[in-house]
């Protein structure tokens, strides 16, 4: 059986493969004819007229190849997504329940097919019930199958207790087919009435011991869907078939693919005897089975050198197979496997050098793309002339994987910066589409920011990259680039022509971009003060307000020359929550005040839920580029619905919440709970999120009892009203903060409070009026970092002089548990809960001493930035921290909070 790594589609496309054969067979035009001027007899067809010709359903006697006809126009029209009405279907409908006088097989067929697409928008389809359940139990095999999956599409859970016996029958059918269409068909009966399909289960591990290959795919994974709720079921139906011989190679496949799932769920290592099966697949007759398992353990979570040991090598073999399917696949794994451990692909290198040269490009692109992470530093200019003898030959999809091991290189190679850097110039020189120009940008960029010594040159390539840039993301986001590290370099003048030369070739977007990029060189650079305030000054008469705004108020602010107002206004700028603002300013409107509106009280920007973002599909896959757009941050969501809760009104705005929720129960306890920490300008809520685990139980008047520490209040308890089984609730506890500023860390003790109701485990419904009961908790602590909330300070040097030296602070520490300059800088970060800054979170090789810059703000809206000094000595890490706030009490917390 020849291999291809992609056939083994999902269970719930499988049942669709033949209709859409006999479809596209219909509209299969001969070459010929087309050359002869037939031409496409269904391109451009109109509603009105398709509908009218349904008509013909109707008469007598009934024409199979006509009627035919005009079923296969209904069926484009409707799949090329036009709309049918509602009437207009339904009449259509009964028209063409007529042709079930006819037992054409061709035109029965296209009747089938024809079911299932008009019972998405036609009415009363039911009608067609009985003639359906009479062709599933008809002799002719070729009609029953079609029948099951009709019947199946327009069936309910109200009607399938009717259809159950027959169901049950097809399943166990000896007609290869008809078991196929009946497993299928249950399968997307289960995800709505899974209570009647899990009474099939005994005839689906019948049909597991088929002759038939897909037969038994079908029906192994029917009974997965019957039980991925249930993990012990689950693991025995792999335990049980991964013992028994299965003959199927995509029953195999689906079982690893299960076997993977459960490993990943339960954190298994290579002791597991899921691990086992997937490695003993490796050794399998199919080759698709093997691909799989390779496939599976290559992509096991926190997958070491030592389990890749087993897979590499099958790959290996595969690199070298006549089969052009086979090498792609391996040649694309080992691809994902270099990306994390490099080193365990390097034993492929001769095979991988010998791919190069293929005449598949897509399997050349990922030999070179693989060799380059794989590869030493001697090699790089070899490879770079390789690539480049075929560049032209691939797509844009392929380059952007080049571009993409090119970046990594510079990284794991940064003295070969200036060869990899020239190619990816010449790459941005070339044609191509914009996610193309894009990758290269972003590489460039991420080079430029973990390279210092790259940054002169990859600013250079895109200074030239700008004057013919005809994308204005790209455009906008070098200029922000060019404002940000361009006044920090040797001589920031250079790059004054080419952002004024986007001020008189561009559009309004990137003119305004421009104008921001100009305004951080005169606030940065005394000397260029004048030049910029003059070319600023030419922009006000420009023709767009959004860069005549922009240059006024840049103007103004930089001829007042002073480095306060430049850093907050000019450098760094506003930090807030563009959403928070939004409300902020709506709720104000609402309620007419004397006193002035309060940036404090605006809460501060936090990462989002979902970054705006393009995904690169790997090469090969059929998905296409997708992007997600920003929504909005956790932290508006989290105050959205702490708004909604009338006990926790007037607290205040919501200042930080904390990122990652606290687990204060064992993952396999009866109960789980989780804490997330809601930090407001007075208060603490803190959110508890409880799952009940327990089938035969039903929680009700759930909440948390803590045990205040030092200085802090217990206030009320908003309760949980139920907790069913396997329903997360939610239970929320108010405390106030102390009164003594510098008093801000605690240690709560936790127990769970509610009533238990044993119940029915089938309907849920409780049974017994319940008691009272607990359940203790681990304690949930309250640290320095719940009261900071991270910003970002692009010039950090600008802001230090911002904030001034009135309420500095400074003291030497002994850090002795900490030997290495990266574990000092992970955990000082992780206490103080403030924003690493221009970088300084990583730590250059081979440096015995380091400077961490932090960044924040302190609840109040208070700003604070962090100076900590380090450096290694025998005993350990010392550290002169230096802190700096606009506050006095927050400069005493962050100073002493280390000690």
């Amino acid at each position: 059986m020849n291999f291809v790594p992609i056939v083994l589609y999902p269970i719930s496309e499988l049942s669709l493969k033949h209709e859409q054969f006999h479809k596209m067979h219909m509209l299969r035009r001969d070459k010929k004819e087309e050359e002869e001027g037939g031409g496409n007899p269904f391109y451009n067809l109109e509603k009105s007229s398709v509908l009218q010709e349904a008509r013909t359903f109707n008469e007598t006697p009934i024409n199979p190849r006509k009627c035919g006809h005009i079923l296969t126009k209904i069926h484009i029209y409707i799949i090329q997504g036009e709309n049918i009405g509602t009437r207009e279907a339904t009449e259509a409908f009964f028209a063409m329940t007529k042709l079930f006088q006819s037992n054409d097989p061709i035109l029965r067929r296209l009747v089938y097919l024809g079911i299932k697409e008009m019972s998405k928008i036609a009415q009363d389809v039911i009608i067609v019930t009985s003639s359906l359940m009479k062709d599933m139990t008809a002799k002719d095999d070729q009609f029953r199958g079609p029948a099951i999956r009709a019947l199946c599409s327009i069936t309910d859970s109200t009607m399938l207790q009717s259809i159950e016996r027959y169901m049950k029958q097809a399943i166990v059918d000896k007609a290869h087919s008809v078991s196929s269409a009946a497993l299928v068909s249950s399968l997307h009966l289960s995800k709505g009435s899974q209570e009647i399909t899990k009474r099939w289960v005994n005839e689906a591990q019948e049909a597991v011991s088929s002759d038939n290959i897909m037969v038994q795919y079908h029906a192994l994974g029917l009974l997965y869907h019957i039980r991925k709720y249930d993990r012990l079921a689950v693991t025995k139906l792999v335990t049980k078939f991964s013992k028994h011989s299965l003959k199927s190679p995509y029953a195999y496949c689906l079982l690893i693919r299960i076997a993977s799932k459960l490993m990943e769920e339960e954190g298994a290592g290579t002791d597991s005897p899921m691990f086992d099966f997937i490695e003993n697949c490796l050794r399998h007759k199919s080759e698709i089975v093997i691909y799989e398992a390779a496939h599976a353990i290559v992509n096991l979570k926190n997958t070491s050198a030592k389990e890749l040991a087993s897979a590499v090598p099958v790959l290996q073999l595969f690199c070298s197979s006549p089969k052009p399917t086979l090498r792609f696949a391996a040649i694309r794994t080992l691809n994902k496997v270099a990306m994390k451990h490099p080193a365990a692909v390097t034993a492929c290198n001769l095979e991988l050098e010998n791919l190069i040269t293929d005449t598949n490009r897509s399997i050349a692109t990922l030999a070179i793309t693989t060799l380059l992470k794989t590869g030493n530093e001697s090699s790089v200019d070899r490879l770079m002339k390789q690539i480049s003898s075929f560049m032209n030959e691939i797509s844009d999809e392929f380059k952007i994987v080049v571009v993409q091991a090119i970046q990594s290189l510079c990284l794991k190679f940064p003295r070969k910066h200036n060869v990899l850097m020239n190619f990816l110039s010449s790459m941005l020189r070339d044609e191509g589409g914009f996610d193309y120009k894009k990758a290269i940008v972003d590489s460039i960029i991420i080079i430029i920011e973990e390279n210092p010594e790259a940054k002169e040159a990859g600013l250079a390539h895109l200074c030239e990259f700008i004057e013919d840039c005809e994308h204005n993301v790209l455009a906008t986001r070098i200029l922000h680039l060019l404002g940000r590290e361009g006044p920090r370099t040797p001589t920031p003048s250079k790059y004054i022509r080419f952002i004024y030369n986007r001020v008189i070739l561009e559009n309004a977007a990137v003119r305004a971009a421009a104008v921001s990029a100009l305004a951080k060189f005169g606030a940065h650079c005394e000397e260029l003060l004048p030049s910029c305030v003059v070319l600023l000054e030419r922009c006000l008469l420009d023709t767009d307000d959004e860069v005549r705004d922009r240059a006024t108020f840049y103007v103004n602010v930089l001829k007042q020359k002073q480095k306060a107002l430049n850093s907050a206004y000019i450098l760094n700028g506003l930090q807030v929550s563009v959403i928070g603002l939004e409300r902020a300013l709506h709720n104000y409107t609402l309620e007419p005040s004397e006193t002035p509106f309060d940036m404090k009280t605006v809460p501060l920007e936090t990462q989002p839920i979902a970054e705006q973002k393009t995904v690169v599909r790997e090469p090969g896959d059929s998905a296409a580029k997708s992007s997600e757009k920003v929504v909005a941050s956790r932290q508006d969501i989290y105050a959205e619905q702490l708004a909604a809760i009338p006990e926790l009104a007037n607290i205040g705005s919501l200042f930080k919440s904390s990122s990652l929720p606290v687990e204060l129960t064992e993952s396999e306890t009866e109960y789980m709970v989780q804490c997330i920490k809601h930090t407001f300008g007075n208060y603490m809520v803190f959110q508890f999120d409880c799952t009940n685990t327990l089938n035969d139980q039903v929680l009700e008047n759930v909440t948390v009892h803590m045990e205040p520490s030092e200085g802090f209040t217990i206030l009320r308890q908003v309760p949980c009203p139920s907790l069913p089984y396997n329903k997360p609730g939610t239970t929320y506890t108010l405390a106030r903060l102390p009164e003594d500023p510098t008093l801000v860390t605690g240690t709560f003790n936790c127990t769970l409070k509610f009533v238990v109701k044993d119940c029915d485990p089938n309907t849920g419904e409780p049974d017994d009026e319940g008691y009272e009961d607990e359940y203790v908790l681990e304690d949930v602590e309250v640290s320095v970092g719940d009261h900071v909330q991270k910003v970002m300070k692009p010039n950090f040097g600008a802001s230090w002089e911002e904030v001034g030296p009135e309420n500095e602070l400074e003291d030497t520490y002994a850090l002795s548990t900490m030997k290495t300059l990266e574990d000092a800088v992970k955990n000082i970060i992780q206490f103080m809960g403030m924003q690493p800054c221009e970088r300084s979170d990583k730590v250059p090789e081979g440096k015995s001493s380091h400077t961490l810059y932090l960044a924040g703000v302190y609840r109040g809206g208070h700003d604070a930035l962090v100076r900590a000094k380090l450096v290694v000595t025998d005993s350990g890490v010392n550290m002169q921290l230096t802190v700096r706030s606009t506050d006095p009490h927050v400069s005493e917390v962050l100073a002493t909070a280390i000690g």
